[in-house]
């Protein structure tokens, strides 16, 4: 049995879907008791900041997908461990090897980290870019028009199908890939308005790219986000500490195919758009 933890979000889903589809015995953690889940799949309700109400969810467990950033990290891993799991596969990120715990996003990956590596159990870290469905943030603009405000307009991504680290984290639940770290990327660097063109592409409209100055794009971070994050990615994209241009051919090494382009994932999620 495995354990998928953010099972309902844009990575914890497509892991959920990629067990379900290989016909492993799957588990996922929810927050509500109806959420909606693949055939076959098993629901358990709790919550990764309360470890001490996972007992359930965590019997007969030998492999949890686990997402970084929680509170009682370590007592969520004891709490594993004692249980019998054997096996975690982390959803970490880039900014983990950067180790700055000066910066919020690198602090709870690095964190998350070297609670798993100090927890006794078998390991394996997801490092992904950013994901191809980051650009899912634009949806309101795209509801409301053509024009496409961009954020850090000048920052080239090598960004990643959340369905791609899926099926790497698949796999790595399975076993094999014990103490490693999996830099995960698309095929290819591009800016966002490269992305954007992609999707006038795809979706048929002329849409226009209109790139935010450091002052608009610090204005729009600080009117969304506290303030740790903000300057988080300010470190990131604006002084350059995290680079996220480099390609890694780990998909293709790992499950045997090409990681998407952002083209593959525009077109299977045009309908999101429209």
């Amino acid at each position: 049995m495995f354990l998928v933890t953010g099972a309902t979000g844009n990575v914890g889903r497509e892991v959920v879907s990629a067990l379900a589809a290989a016909g492993a015995p799957v588990r996922a953690l929810v927050r509500r008791p109806d959420a909606v889940l693949p055939d076959g799949v098993e629901a358990a309700v709790g919550d990764l900041n309360s470890p001490g109400g996972l007992t359930d969810a965590l019997k007969g467990v030998e492999g949890v997908f686990l997402m970084s950033g929680y509170e009682d990290m370590p007592g969520m891993l004891a709490r594993a461990r004692d249980a019998g799991v054997r096996r975690i596969v982390l959803l970490s990120g880039g900014s983990a090897a950067l180790a700055d715990l000066d910066n919020a996003v690198s602090r709870y990956m690095t964190l998350s980290e070297r609670a798993v590596r100090e927890s006794g159990l078998d390991w394996t870290f997801l490092r992904p870019r950013a994901f191809s469905s980051n650009a899912l943030r634009w949806l309101p603009q795209l509801h409301e028009g053509d024009t496409v405000r961009v954020q850090f307009p000048d920052v080239p991504v090598a960004c990643i199908d959340p369905a791609d680290i899926a099926a790497v984290a698949a796999l790595a639940l399975a076993g094999g890939h014990e103490g490693l770290v999996h830099e995960l990327t698309g095929p290819v660097a591009m800016r966002p308005v490269e992305q954007v063109s992609v999707l006038a592409s795809v979706l048929g409209r002329d849409l226009r790219f209109v790139g935010l100055s450091n002052e608009e794009t610090r204005a729009e971070l600080e009117a969304g986000m506290p303030r740790e994050y903000v300057d988080a990615f300010w470190n990131f994209y604006v002084d350059g500490t995290l680079d996220e241009a480099t390609v890694y051919p780990t998909v293709a090494e790992v499950t045997g195919r090409p990681a998407r382009t952002f083209a593959q994932w525009a077109e299977a999620h045009a309908a999101a758009f429209r």
